[in-house]
């Protein structure tokens, strides 16, 4: 504005002018995904909390012209009972997502912080989209012994993000589009340290999808993922078979899911079941849910999850909670 104070009044308003086109070409969104219930944990405790996450998020992008954009996102999680980030202390502010990137017709490249390659992808087959700690069998299951980072939480380990990462989205190419993410930084770590590296291939048309990825991490743990799904109109089957292995002990995990979701009109029915073979202990994980529109955006649900692990006794948890996107 000071510079505007200087010039005759005529050129400052062209300059004005000017500037409207390139700030049209801009756009910046609030958004996020705010979640609370009441549920029975699998520790025998009755809580109110999130039974899914809630986050907060900035995005934006600037047209560059000759189809190239800018892109930035960030986004915050945090405890809608509390109003505290979640893990506070302990899990960065911007713990989801923090951005900046250039998307074309060639794909979309960031550097930041954000989901792995495999992590941003496998919600697609399970039930609850890997984001229910009640009921999913992917979130009791899946990666077991791979987390994306062990020491990147203020020394203890992230389950999902990769920090200081660099992300590659290809564009859909008969169906198959291939997703990319690696850090050129190595990871210290107990044990051992690295790079650490992720890929996911994916495929979507139609009523098939699919994916197969593999994932290590800095500190030498590797994971293998592969997982199908088939939408037969209202009825959505979906299997998942995922194996993981320490970098410096022996210890693996496998584990296979299988799930499956019904809409009928606004109530959409789920249902999974997980079994796990951790070393030479047998878990098996099974549930049920319900989720029913209010609108498009806001959600009631109930969950219910079983657990029966070798060694301890079996466990139940239940829920119901309320969820609204904007």
């Amino acid at each position: 504005m000071r510079l505007f104070h200087r010039l005759p009044l005529g050129f400052a308003s062209l300059l004005a002018a000017a500037a409207l086109p390139a700030a049209a070409q801009s756009s910046v969104q609030i958004s996020g995904y705010l979640d609370a219930g009441v549920f029975r944990d699998f520790d025998k405790t009755s809580k109110l909390g999130t039974i899914q996450r809630s986050n907060l998020a900035l995005s934006g992008t600037e047209d560059l012209g000759g189809g190239l954009q800018a892109t930035f996102r960030l986004s915050t999680r945090f405890d809608l009972d509390t109003g505290a980030p979640e893990d506070a202390g302990r899990k960065p502010f911007w713990h989801d997502e923090s951005t900046v990137g250039l998307r074309g017709g060639w794909g979309h490249l960031r550097a930041g912080r954000a989901l792995s390659a495999m992590w941003a992808q496998d919600w697609k087959f399970d039930p609850w989209a890997n984001f229910n700690r009640v009921a999913s069998p992917a979130w009791h299951l899946w990666h077991y012994l791979t987390p994306t980072d062990r020491a990147s939480n203020n020394g203890t380990a992230e389950y999902g993000r990769m920090a200081n990462g660099v992300f590659y989205d290809s564009p859909t190419l008969a169906g198959f589009t291939l997703h990319l993410s690696a850090s050129p930084e190595r990871t210290a770590a107990p044990g051992r340290d690295g790079r650490a590296r992720s890929v996911s291939l994916n495929y979507d048309q139609g009523p098939v999808a699919a994916m197969l990825a593999h994932e290590r991490n800095g500190s030498g743990d590797r994971n293998l993922f592969l997982a199908g799904k088939y939408s037969f109109g209202a009825l959505a089957l979906m299997a998942a078979y995922d194996r993981s292995r320490s970098g410096d002990t022996p210890d693996k995990a496998r584990a296979a899911t299988l799930g499956a979701t019904y809409a009928l009109g606004a109530t959409t029915l789920k249902a999974g079941y997980g079994r796990q073979r951790l070393n030479d202990d047998t878990h098996h994980f099974a549930s049920l849910g319900a989720d029913y529109a209010l609108s498009k955006r806001t959600t009631v649900y109930a969950s219910l999850g079983h657990q029966r692990y070798e060694h301890q006794p079996s466990r139940t948890a239940f829920g119901v909670g309320m969820a609204h996107a904007f």
